[in-house]
């Protein structure tokens, strides 16, 4: 194993913009090989959730409606469900510290509802019983020892808002402005990081462009494009309040999420596909990166393509994109004190012509894929990629980190299991996250990038957006049938606690495997122990077991179980938690 710092991949660097690294000379089992080892002393753990997700209670004490109430009250959610009540995390400030504290993680990331702060979405609205259940909760979480990671905005825009425009009208540059300063005042004593914004690539494509999300408006061509320009103002505009005003004083840190999968060349050897996957990243990730952390303006090869397909269908434009004067590009370079990544999945990419149709797709002149190897989740769009969190971080810290000098924070990453049948022990969970924290671990370790987070999401299943509750996120299970919401950790709880607890792999293995033996002698009734759900909770995975264990132990242990299990006792839940 390489020191820390060393790389041991040898990439080939093909530069058009920036350079996407490509792996030619690992197999897939030298790419996917486990790394035993630990994450650097104060490495942050931290578990999220969102405020329409969680919060219910969503016209208590005057809440606004915000544009995700709108959506589902007209019937656009999964079997017309909605988050009302959501896990009516409003009401359980102290339970849901309560759950933070058993899973041990360091710092909780939270967002807050501008609408429930300020109904109309402007300061005149406030809303003092509002603005007090974050008080509630951020005052639990600290007399918990769980630092308190804040998100502005994550979606839930007031209705108020929306009907004068939404993120497409200029004026609510100001009124973020004026959110951002309020919370800064209100709970900057106590929160010492914040995000302005969570995965707003969403906002722009699948609010304004598609429509599949609320507001709902179909227009790739030039509100998506606008959405994005006002944004990048807004957050902007917030990270120079704090600088200004509050910094000195309250010495924290605000940076923003950005939502990114990994692109792949489909053929690596093929220059086409190469320029292909970085385009696609640029008009993902670059499209908001570039202007923040590396030169105030849009990624050249996102305004070279705009400009090219504005030759080439000059009767109809697929894309407008906007324009930054020299001082907007002042004000908004710059403006991060820290890079957040939400990751979830990666895709093949080819070169494709892509004529005047709007969308990136068609404006990038690029077709993802997905490998049909790759594992599914309960989601058409993740698939498992461990391999793809390292690349996509090597990426970050060459494109933009290295400019700015800032750390990178992982502020996102978990799958949905479909709800139904055995909603505890959620097998795929515990490998996904297994694979993505330890290619996180690779990244910090072999290749010197300076990650210093790993967010998982969520701590508990909520509400999904169209999805409504069929799909479930959550570390911990919610019973959405049951008025109380009773909440109950998952298998994947406790073994997220274990890496928390050991800060990384180096000691996990012995620890999990000696919570999972009984004395066993066949590679059969190894299989039937791991399926037993009070001997071997962390480990329901049916026929998965074994391949599970002897990936953790070793093929001759799967063969042989009685040769490492020995004569340990059986594991238990309590056992599991000391």
């Amino acid at each position: 194993t390489p020191a820390p710092g060393k790389h041991r991949d040898i990439y080939i660097l093909l530069v058009l913009n920036c350079s996407v690294p490509t792996d030619i000379t690992q197999s897939p089992s030298e790419r996917d090989d486990f790394l035993w080892d630990l994450f650097p002393e104060g490495f942050q753990w931290s578990t999220s959730s969102e405020a329409f997700k969680v919060e219910g209670g969503w016209a208590e004490h005057g809440k606004g409606e915000t544009i995700w109430d709108r959506f589902t009250h007209s019937g656009q959610a999964f079997a017309n469900q909605t988050g009302d009540l959501a896990c009516d995390s409003y009401n359980k400030v102290d339970y849901d510290a309560y759950l933070l504290r058993g899973l041990l993680v360091t710092t909780y990331q939270f967002s807050i509802s501008w609408a429930r702060v300020f109904p109309s979405g402007r300061r005149g609205s406030l809303s003092e019983k509002g603005a007090r259940y974050y008080d509630r909760l951020i005052d639990a979480l600290v007399s918990s020892a769980v630092r308190p990671v804040v998100t502005l905005h994550h979606w839930d825009l007031p209705q108020a808002l929306q009907d004068d425009g939404g993120w497409s009208n200029a004026s609510i540059i100001e009124a973020f402005r004026e959110f951002a300063d309020f919370c800064f005042a209100r709970y900057g004593d106590r929160v010492k990081t914040w995000n302005t914004f969570s995965s707003p690539w969403v906002i722009s494509i699948a609010g304004y462009g598609t429509g599949e999300h609320p507001p709902g408006i179909t227009d790739p061509i030039i509100s998506s494009y606008q959405v994005t320009h006002n944004m990048l103002k807004s957050h902007a505009e917030a990270w120079h309040v704090y600088n200004d005003k509050y910094r000195q004083q309250q010495g924290g840190k605000v940076g923003i999420a950005l939502n990114s999968d990994w692109a792949e060349p489909q053929d690596p050897s093929r220059p086409q596909d190469i320029s292909a996957a970085e385009r696609y990243l640029q008009f993902m990730l670059g499209w908001f990166a570039h202007p923040i952390f590396v030169d105030g303006d849009y990624p050249p090869s996102l305004k070279s393509q705009v400009e090219q397909k504005r030759q080439e269908c000059p009767q109809a434009e697929p894309a407008q994109l906007p324009t930054f004067n020299e001082i907007e590009k002042k004000r908004i370079r710059g403006t991060a004190d820290f890079f957040g990544l939400n990751h979830y999945t990666s895709r093949l990419v080819n070169d494709t012509f892509g004529g005047c149709v709007p969308g990136p797709r068609g404006v990038g002149d690029f077709q993802e894929h997905i490998d049909p190897a790759w594992p599914l989740t309960a989601s058409e769009w993740i698939r498992s990629v461990p391999w793809g969190l390292r690349r996509l971080l090597s990426f970050i810290a060459a494109e933009y980190t290295s400019i700015t000098k800032v750390p990178i924070y992982i502020t996102g990453n978990g799958m949905p299991t479909q709800f139904g049948g055995d909603v505890f022990n959620d097998t795929e969970r515990i490998l996904f996250l297994k694979s993505y924290i330890n290619e996180a671990l690779k990244a910090v370790r072999l290749d010197g990038v300076d990650v210093r987070g790993f967010t998982v999401q969520s701590l508990m299943d909520g509400f999904e957006g169209p999805q409504g509750y069929s799909e479930r996120f959550g570390l911990h299970y919610v019973n959405f049938e049951d008025p109380n919401r009773p909440r109950t950790p998952k298998a994947s709880a406790y073994f997220y606690s274990k890496v928390i607890e050991n800060n990384g792999f180096v000691g996990l293995r012995e620890k999990m495997v000696k919570s999972c033996c009984t004395r066993v002698s066949t590679k059969a009734s190894l299989g039937a122990h791991l399926r037993h759900p009070i001997r071997c909770p962390l480990y329901l995975l049916s026929s998965a077991g074994l391949s599970v264990f002897a990936s953790w132990y070793g093929e001759a242990a799967a063969l042989n179980p009685a040769s490492s299990c020995g004569t340990l006792e059986q594991g238990t839940y309590p056992e599991l938690l000391q």
